[in-house]
């Protein structure tokens, strides 16, 4: 038998070594991946929490108004911080099979920084959190009891049905001893001041409280022509506020307020 002589020049060519995670991604790409990876992360802990905080409606019970959002809430901030700490591993595996490198080798410096120009990034996060939100059982079945007074009230000032109840849970969840620390009280969260001007002698009775709630907002509806967005801005925030930046006022509080009660709207039938 004869043997081949072959002349090599570079004898490890003939090994096909794989693409490096440098030159498969650039860093704006990778920054990007290391950002997804995390976010997804984060989604599924989030999964996690909601799930074994069901059997106690949630992380604020149900003897509360307003839990059913303030739960969706910090429910993603733990499982950022979850995830932006320790984590679970997860995003790591993602990350490293997308890149053959590791999660931590990323500079933090390079991950990109949410957008806060014009629109407050965590602003847009926490509406299309409260989006998904929907009211607790414990919530609809108070609202119930007050229906007959709904309709009542609905007739007598020509406000939608779904509008009232919406903000009833977004103000009071249907609670009518509700008082807020700004001392706003019974299920419309109605102040002093108010409740005096529309006639409300007691804001703990559900019928004196939900009759001055829709009175004040049919003049708000009236005030600015029937568009609910900024007669609703106008009763978390005030007339004064939607005078004064000529719309939504920039007001975290006020932005949420308004997703939150478009939310239950598209929920309720």
């Amino acid at each position: 038998m004869n043997y081949l002589e072959l002349k090599i020049t570079k004898p490890e060519s003939h090994i096909k070594q794989g693409k490096i995670a440098d030159e498969r991604y650039s860093k704006e790409e990778k920054t990007k991946l290391a950002q997804a990876s995390k976010d997804f992360e984060s989604m599924l802990t989030a999964m996690m929490i909601k799930s074994m905080t069901k059997t106690t409606d949630g992380l604020f019970g149900n003897e509360n108004y307003g839990g059913d959002v303030l739960d969706v809430l910090f429910e993603t901030e733990m499982a950022k911080h979850i995830s932006n700490t320790k984590g679970m591993g997860i995003a790591d595996k993602i990350y490293k099979s997308m890149t053959g490198e590791n999660l931590n080798a990323v500079n933090k410096k390079n991950i990109s920084k949410p957008n806060v120009n014009a629109v407050d990034s965590k602003v847009t996060e926490a509406i299309k959190n409260i989006e998904k939100t929907t009211p607790s059982n414990s919530a609809l079945k108070r609202l119930e009891k007050f229906e007959p007074i709904i309709a009542e009230a609905s007739n007598k000032y020509d406000v939608d049905k779904k509008l009232i109840k919406s903000i009833i849970l977004t103000e009071s969840a249907g609670n009518a001893n509700a008082k807020s620390k700004a001392d706003a009280k019974g299920l419309m969260q109605l102040m002093d001041s108010t409740a005096t001007d529309m006639g409300v002698l007691n804001p703990f009775d559900p019928k004196d409280n939900i009759h001055g709630g829709v009175k004040y907002l049919s003049k708000l509806l009236k005030q600015y022509n029937g568009d609910t967005t900024l007669a609703l801005a106008a009763y978390n925030a005030g007339p004064g506020n939607v005078n004064k930046y000529d719309g939504v006022p920039p007001f975290k509080e006020t932005q949420n307020y308004i997703a939150r009660v478009n939310n239950y709207i598209n929920i309720l039938e």
